[in-house]
């Protein structure tokens, strides 16, 4: 059912998001990919959908999550071992060549060479940098720490060129993890002129962690939030209470928006539910699963409406505060 709009997904979003999202949008994490890129073969979500997503496909998907809207954002490739990560940063960078409006991120590897990477981003006008916990040599991954996966030379890099890093936090509790807040205050300290995005909320797919985290970073006026593919409030709530509206950024987290299902805090934890794991034809036959994307979407209006939010912060959010940031 992934991939698949639903006449249940237009209803949702007509009755209860049409009025909230504004006209125009910027997508702060989204992927673009194409499929031939993974070797030996592509992740489950990219093998479902289109074979290719550059700008204009992403722009037609985006469209069925986000009808009516004009939508820019800020891409990178779909981080994963078996891709050929040097294909998909060019594919990226060629993609959002075309778009005034948009900007790319360049996928990177801890043991790339910090030199090579400056070189990348002034030839292709990268923004920023995207890392990921599964380049990691440290093992299990999902336990690595950010200096394993971002290392200090790298940060260095993004200070020097004044770039964006979109950081996806892993270790169990994320931004509660006391490793996690002195990484990220010890790089924003120390390397002022990089940008951090931390992804997800801070991860807050458990919204305690980021609300026991969260004020290890007051002050620090290079962080920014995602919102991508949250779908619990309190996460959102904690960062705009302790950092300030203008530090969230939306985001779809495309393709993982057209999946069906959310996430739920569970313990000190969280669980996926999808059609991969519950049985919505048994028991659950009422049940009908709304994408990601508008789960994602209805947390962000509830975290507005409980943060009494006004028309002006919603489109910062929204867009304002993403080109701000990146210089658009």
């Amino acid at each position: 059912m992934d991939w698949q709009l639903l006449d249940s997904d237009r209803d949702l979003f007509h009755r209860e998001l049409d009025s909230f999202v504004p006209a125009r949008v910027f997508d702060a994490h989204a992927h673009l990919y194409e499929a031939a890129q993974f070797h030996p073969q592509s992740p489950p979500l990219v093998a479902s959908g289109p074979a290719s997503v550059g700008l204009d496909e992403y722009r037609r998907r985006i469209a069925e999550l986000l009808p009516g809207r004009s939508v820019s954002g800020l891409f990178f490739g779909f981080p994963h071992p078996a891709l050929d990560m040097e294909r998909a940063n060019g594919f990226v960078s060629a993609e959002c060549a075309s778009d005034s409006a948009s900007r790319a991120l360049m996928l990177v590897r801890p043991d790339m060479d910090p030199e090579f990477i400056r070189e990348s981003v002034r030839r292709f006008r990268f923004a920023g940098l995207k890392c990921y916990h599964t380049y990691a040599a440290h093992q299990p991954t999902f336990e690595a720490p950010i200096f394993s996966y971002l290392p200090e030379p790298q940060m260095e890099i993004a200070h020097q060129e004044r770039l964006a890093v979109t950081l996806h936090l892993v270790r169990p509790r994320a931004l509660a993890d006391p490793a996690n807040q002195h990484a990220i205050r010890h790089y924003a300290g120390r390397y002022p002129d990089a940008r951090l995005v931390l992804a997800h909320a801070a991860r807050g797919f458990n919204p305690h962690h980021t609300i026991e985290g969260i004020e290890t970073l007051r002050g620090l006026r290079n962080i920014w939030c995602d919102t991508s593919a949250v779908t619990e409030a309190g996460a959102i709530e904690a960062i705009a209470r302790t950092l300030g509206v203008d530090r969230l950024l939306f985001g779809s987290d495309f393709p993982v928006s057209h999946m069906r299902g959310r996430a739920v805090a569970i313990g000190d934890s969280f669980l996926w539910l999808s059609p991969a794991n519950v049985d919505f034809t048994a028991a659950y036959a009422h049940v009908q699963p709304a994408w990601v994307g508008l789960e994602s979407l209805r947390t962000l209006k509830l975290a507005a409406f409980h943060l009494h939010l006004s028309d002006t912060q919603i489109e910062d959010i929204f867009y304002r505060s993403a080109q701000a940031l990146l210089g658009i």
